[in-house]
């Protein structure tokens, strides 16, 4: 169970605790920009909801939704994209691809 946040300038997702465990954030404060919560619970897991995220006027955003429902549909259907579990994570090498 997590809480995401996502890197707004380079798409990249990660959990809350990833983010400590990189340095990049800690127990009190929440990460600094570019990092951004995603709304969602607090308790968030991946078995049942998807991350997704999507590009709008040179940001990325992103969202958590049950999967396989009709809003998980909806929105891959206006071009979001689904970010795997693999994918997630605050130590992906510089350059790798995000999908």
């Amino acid at each position: 169970m997590a809480v995401f946040f996502i890197d707004t300038s380079s798409g990249e997702v990660a959990t809350r605790r990833q983010l400590i465990e990189a340095g990049i954030a800690d127990t009190v404060k929440p990460p600094p920009r570019p990092w951004l919560r995603i709304q969602g619970t607090n308790d968030a897991t991946t078995m049942w909801y998807a991350v997704l995220r999507r590009r709008e006027r040179g940001v990325f955003i992103g969202s958590l939704v049950i999967r396989h429902s009709d809003h998980h549909a909806l929105l891959l259907a206006r071009g979001w994209e689904e970010v795997s579990i693999e994918r997630i994570g605050a130590d992906l090498p510089p350059g790798a691809p995000l999908s």
